[in-house]
This record gives structure tokens, C-alpha cells and sequence, in this order.
């Protein structure tokens, strides 16, 4: 079988939040000049693509994903030029930028929705979804918003309710109609053209709602804990059978263009994200697989998920896994210190894409914001349920300097009090940081074609450690062990295998040999042996 891949096949993705990354000009925020100060980190440490979260103009009322201009630069992130120097310097390393492309709603203060809601005869009056209140004045159904709340707002000029399925600023498209359609592709048509590699698609499942506006069903499993949202289970408000025409006149667009990807943004069940790779896979190049993020950190439900979403690949479709992301706990806080790295030796050696999130090669936890310092929309909107994801999100730590050397002013979030010894300069100076272990095994992979390109095959699995092979006719194999817990552990290989050790998850690169089909596997350790061939 030819194993040669295309760049979004055997590549890293990294995603960046803007805000958070990099200030270059002194006013506590992220911005593209600051990318481009630490380009030459990203590439040394071997990831492929750069993925950033909205730089386009915007209220921020939900930081970024409330879009005013789809065609234009944010000034907290810089200019055109500075964007375009971005690129520039991207494509000079060999790398790829892709962006994030927020289609499901605008801003209310696009000039689509001024538009729209001036009065109900308005040329753009459809291009939102407006609809009159019950007999009893009531909003049209029982939708809720994810960000707290009923999803339709009550228009006093025009005497209508709009549907927003986030915040009431962000009022959602129609994308029932054919101008909407024309216009999204347009404005990625504006970025292809520019040289973007591609977009990660926002909320790519909300896209279409039920025409009949059917009211959601109760959910019997919910939870006091989690949000209002989810008191409903969204049959009828979101993955509507019409939304795979959408993802594929998107992918067709893509296509127009060398080698650029479309990834999806879906939290669906894994038999429904398969939909999403679309008829004869002209769907998204990579649904999101986001299974690692929210499943028990158990080596038995990973292994069999694993199992799971191989068999449920559509012929052809490539895999993907993902850690972290600006709407999650960050890894080491959901699992530990010592298990991130476990974590980063699964990720990186699963087969598929893996995307990174910034700072998990630090080992960066979660930072306790206190409650008059919040601002994320959807920690505000519901105070009691502590689902802000400010403390996700925080700067990144480059150095012990004051504020981690993100930036020489206060940053618009809080820095976690561990900077001074959790940062990247401190990190790159020892050999057995988990940045390091991350720069080393994204090496590995990079050179290797059994752990880039190559088959899974699984050899063991308990409740406490996972092991499996990953193979190919022109490579070494590799066999990867993982303790998913801190005690120790009993392997019973069901073959010998004969190798050497080459990187450990608690030392990081290393020489040891390994020949054994029956041994006990230390706390918190993972190994990744090279195989005779």
C-alpha cells in the first residue's frame, strides 16, 4: 500500500488563542506579530500546522467567535500586513496556518444582521432567522442557548424573535438560504485565495435547524452540574440531515485549491461524526475526533474507544485526535502531571492527525480565576455552575520574567503561579521536561513512517495499561506501552518482542533494551520501543 501522505495526514496541528500567546506591543493581548516572534519555536519543536482561534474584527462579546467582518483583521491582533507577513513566514519554515472560519452565526453587529433587523422587508431580512412569537407570545419553541438560557431573543422594532444558539450577540445565519451560502463561501474563498492551508469550522453541527422547529426533547440523564443547555437533548436544533450539503459545497471549494484541509468542529457520537466525512468522503477531511477530551482517562475505555473508532472510519477516512482546545480543562489538570505526559505519548503515537493545544507541552494546568476577574460569556451567564473557560485559556509561560514573558504589561487574564519554574525556557534547559519529552517524540514521528503513516494493531490492554503496535513494510515497528495509572502494573504480552527503549515518559529520550512479552510496568511510565524489524 503507498503510504505517502499528504501534509494534514502525517503533520501536527497546534492550535494558538491569539489573546494568549504572544503580546508584542505592550497592551496585555495576543497578537500576530507575536506569532511571528516565536515562529522559530513552533518549528523547532516539529509541529506542521498552526491553527488560530478568530483574529477577525469583532465585539468580543464572545472573544472572537461574535465576527463583524469575516474579510478583515482585528486591530488588538495587528494589520492585513501583519497577517500577511504571518503567512509569509509560515510558508518560509515549510509549515501550514490554517484558520478558524465561524459560519454558524455573525456577530449582531455585522452589517448582515443591522440589516437584517431593520425591518421585515429588508433584501436581508432572511438572512437570520426571524419568526413570530406563539398566541401567548411566547418564543417559537423551546430552544435553549448554549450559553445560558432561551436561544430566541425578542425584537421590540420588528416584532419578531431571532434564533442564537450562544449569545443573544450572536444572532444565528439561515443557512437555508442560498445567498448565506454564497456569501460564507465567499469570504473563505477570500482567505484560500490569500494562501491560508485551510479552516478548522466552528460549531459545524449547528449549521442547520430543524424547518418544522420542533421542540427539543427532555434529557433523562441530566446532570444539576452541567449547563441548562443540556436539561434538552438537541434532535432538533442542530446535526440536521442537510448540514452534510453544507460541509460538502465547503469541501468542494477546498478542493479548488492544492492540498488544503477542511477540519469540522462535531461533538457528536462517533457513529454520527462519521456522517461528517461525507458521501465518498467529500465531507470534512477531519470531523474532529474528540474522544480523548471527554472519555474516562482508563486504559480500557481508551483501548476499546480506539478499537471502536478505527472500525467506524468510512473506507479511505483518515483518523484524528485531540487533547486539548480552548473550550476544555487542560489536560494535566483533568489528569495529573505526571499522566500528561502519558497523554502526550498517546497522542502522538496513535495513528491519525494529533492536534496540539498551546502550552500542553509545558504541562500548563488550569489557573483558578477569581470570580470578579472572569469574562468568558459563558462563566458570567451562569455563575453558580463554575463552567467559566477563562482558566483554560491564560497566558502562555515563556520565561520566569514577571507575567511568564507573555507580555511586560498585565495581561487580560491571570498567569499561573507556577511560571517562574513551568515555562519554556526553563523547560528547554532540561532533558527530562515534558517539553522536551514532546519535542522528541514529535521528532520520532516525523522520522518515522511506521508512527506517522503506518497500521495500528492492539497487543494488551487492562483497567491500567494499553500497548500496541504501530507498523509499516518500510519502517521499523514500534510497539508503544502506557501506564494510565500511578501504581504498578502487570504486562502479559501475548509475544516477545525484542527492541530497544528509545523514549520513556518519565526520562524522555533514552537507549534501554527491551526484551520481554511478560514484565511490570512502573507507575506513570510509557515507552515507546523500537522494534527489530
Amino acid at each position: 500500500m503507498d503510504k505517502k501522505l499528504l501534509w494534514w495526514q502525517s503533520g501536527v496541528v497546534y492550535q494558538i488563542y491569539p489573546r494568549s500567546f504572544y503580546d508584542s506591543n505592550c497592551d496585555g493581548i495576543g497578537d500576530l506579530q507575536g506569532i511571528i516572534q516565536k515562529i522559530d519555536y513552533l518549528h523547532a519543536l516539529g509541529i506542521k500546522a498552526i491553527w488560530i482561534s478568530p483574529i477577525f474584527p469583532s465585539p468580543m462579546a464572545d472573544f472572537g467567535y461574535d465576527i463583524s467582518d469575516y474579510e478583515a483583521i482585528h486591530p488588538i491582533f495587528g494589520s492585513m500586513k501583519d497577517f500577511d507577513m504571518l503567512l509569509e513566514e509560515v510558508h518560509a519554515r515549510g509549515m501550514k496556518l490554517l484558520l478558524d472560519f465561524v459560519p454558524n452565526h455573525t456577530s449582531d453587529k455585522h452589517p448582515w444582521f443591522i440589516e437584517s433587523r431593520s425591518s421585515k422587508d429588508n433584501p436581508r431580512r432572511d438572512w437570520y432567522m426571524w419568526y413570530d412569537a406563539l398566541p401567548d407570545g411566547s418564543a417559537p419553541n423551546n430552544w435553549l442557548s448554549v450559553f445560558g438560557g432561551s436561544a430566541w431573543e425578542w425584537d421590540h422594532n420588528t416584532q419578531q424573535y431571532y434564533y442564537h444558539g450562544f449569545l443573544k450577540e450572536q444572532p444565528d445565519l439561515n443557512w437555508r438560504n442560498p445567498q448565506v451560502q454564497e456569501a460564507m463561501l465567499n469570504a473563505m474563498r477570500f482567505w484560500l485565495d490569500k494562501g491560508v492551508d485551510g479552516f478548522r469550522v466552528d460549531v459545524a453541527w449547528h449549521m442547520i435547524k430543524d424547518a418544522q422547529l420542533r421542540d427539543n426533547p427532555p434529557n433523562p440523564d441530566y446532570l444539576q452540574w452541567q449547563p441548562t443547555y443540556d436539561t434538552l437533548l438537541p434532535l432538533f436544533s442542530t446535526d440536521q440531515p442537510e448540514v452534510h450539503a453544507i460541509m460538502e459545497s465547503m469541501r468542494q471549494l477546498t478542493d479548488e485549491y492544492e492540498e488544503r484541509v477542511l477540519i469540522a468542529e462535531i461533538y457528536l457520537p462517533i457513529r454520527q461524526l462519521m456522517l461528517y466525512y461525507g458521501t465518498d468522503l467529500n465531507g470534512a477531511h477531519l470531523p474532529f475526533n474528540f474522544q480523548l477530551i471527554s472519555l474516562p482517562w482508563k486504559a480500557d475505555v481508551i483501548a476499546r474507544a480506539i478499537t471502536a473508532y478505527e472500525s467506524a472510519l468510512p473506507h479511505g477516512g483518515w483518523p484524528n485526535w485531540v487533547l486539548g482546545n480552548h473550550d476544555r480543562s487542560r489536560i494535566a489538570s483533568r489528569i495529573g502531571e505526571q499522566q500528561a505526559r502519558i497523554a502526550a505519548l498517546l497522542l502522538l503515537t496513535l495513528r491519525g492527525t494529533p492536534t496540539m493545544y498551546y502550552g500542553d507541552e509545558l504541562g500548563l494546568q488550569d489557573v483558578a480565576i477569581p470570580k470578579h476577574e472572569i469574562v468568558d460569556p459563558q462563566g458570567l451567564n451562569m455563575p453558580d455552575k463554575d463552567l467559566s473557560r477563562d482558566p483554560f485559556r491564560t497566558p502562555m509561560q515563556w520565561n520566569n520574567s514577571p507575567y511568564a514573558g507573555f507580555s511586560i504589561v498585565k495581561p487580560w487574564l491571570r498567569v499561573s503561579n507556577d511560571f517562574q519554574s513551568r515555562n519554556t525556557e526553563a523547560q528547554e534547559r532540561s532533558a527530562s521536561s515534558i517539553l522536551n519529552l514532546y519535542k522528541e517524540v514529535l521528532r520520532l514521528r516525523k522520522d518515522s513512517t511506521s508512527l506517522s503513516a503506518g497500521s495500528y494493531r492492539e497487543v494488551f490492554y487492562s483497567d491500567k495499561v494499553l500497548a500496541y503496535l504501530r507498523y509499516d513494510d518500510h519502517d521499523n515497528p514500534y510497539l508503544i506501552v502506557l501506564n494510565f495509572t500511578d501504581e504498578k502494573a502487570f504486562v502479559s504480552l501475548k509475544d516477545e518482542y525484542h527492541g530497544q527503549i528509545v523514549v520513556s515518559a518519565s526520562l524522555g529520550k533514552t537507549l534501554a533494551s527491551f526484551n520481554t512479552g511478560v514484565f511490570e510496568m512502573p507507575p506513570n511510565e510509557g515507552y515507546i520501543v523500537r522494534l527489530r524489524s
